[in-house]
């Protein structure tokens, strides 16, 4: 019997030491043995992993997760898959570091989910994704998930298998009711009014300084958020929309069922018809959070205020 040809590993490093030996040694290895390789992490931890490198750093992509991976489930489509899918005839080598010290709460839930879906898109796939995990400065819970998310765990004392590996157990763990706000403004649209719904939300975006580019985003994902409730959701929808700190929340819930937990981090082919209105939301939102259950489905999209905002 094969092996899986998908490898997945948390790495759990203590100290900018034991970081940069395990990553670059990683690197290094794959450059070695002539793999494409692909880091992302973040911005400190990138310069630190370049200096270590020293030549060798051009050989390889580097990207900032912070940009990159602002909104987590924009990894899978827009860093991974995009590199992995360059490269089909090679075995291919990438860090990823979706999860560090200062994700807040709001977002760890979309962090844990994206690191358990991970090994459900790539399984099959000639790919090592090493994931580093700060055992001193991420909460306990957050490595016990990592147990979880990773079938194979790394720290100082060696490689072992993951005893607690059940992904599957992360992903429905954080599919949770995503709490009502306090203030905000809401209306329920269908086929007659989805224009309005566009407009309630860029005239809040407006209202918190979005301009130009980023606000034409805004309305392009709650058109596809209003899209998919019309086709998918029982033809009608409720959009709310607030601000909560220093971002901007669109929320569009409806009566559909997302049953495909990949919806929305897998492109779909051109020549294939099928919807691509949540890898749209993915791909320009700065932070998506989804609850789905039989009848009901919640998405809502954060947008980081402009600079000039505060």
């Amino acid at each position: 019997m094969f092996a899986e040809p998908f490898i997945h590993p948390a790495l759990f490093y203590r100290g900018d030491r034991d970081y940069a030996d395990a990553v670059t040694g990683f690197v290094r290895e794959g450059l070695a043995a002539g793999e494409p390789v692909a880091v992302a992490v973040p911005g400190p931890k990138l310069e630190l992993l370049e200096r270590e490198l020293g030549a060798d750093a051009a050989r390889v992509l580097m990207l900032d997760m912070t940009r990159a991976g602002r909104n987590p489930g924009r990894i899978i489509p827009g860093v991974l898959l995009d590199f992995a899918d360059r490269h089909r005839d090679d075995h291919v080598r990438v860090v990823g570091e979706p999860i560090w010290p200062g994700r807040s709460a709001t977002e760890y839930p979309a962090c844990a989910q994206h690191e358990a879906l991970i090994n459900f898109a790539f399984s099959g796939r000639r790919l090592t994704i090493l994931c580093p995990y700060d055992a001193e400065g991420l909460d306990p819970e957050v490595l016990l998930e990592a147990e979880l998310t990773h079938p194979v765990l790394r720290d100082a004392a060696g490689e072992r298998p993951s005893a607690r590996y059940a992904p599957q157990v992360v992903v429905d763990g954080h599919n949770r009711p995503l709490g009502d706000p306090a203030e905000h403004a809401a209306l329920r649209f269908d086929a007659d009014n989805l224009a309005a719904a566009r407009a309630l939300a860029a005239a809040e975006a407006a209202a918190m300084g979005f301009r130009g580019d980023r606000l034409d985003d805004i309305r392009l994902v709650i058109a596809e958020l209003g899209a998919n409730s019309l086709d998918h959701g029982g033809g009608a929808g409720l959009i709310r929309v607030w601000r909560e700190a220093g971002r901007l929340v669109c929320e569009v819930s409806d009566a559909g069922h997302i049953t495909d937990p990949l919806a929305g981090r897998k492109p779909v082919p051109a020549h294939v018809p099928g919807s691509r209105g949540l890898l749209i939301v993915n791909l320009l939102s700065d932070l998506v959070r989804v609850h789905t259950r039989a009848g009901a489905t919640v998405v809502r999209a954060y947008f980081d205020a402009p600079p000039a905002a505060g």
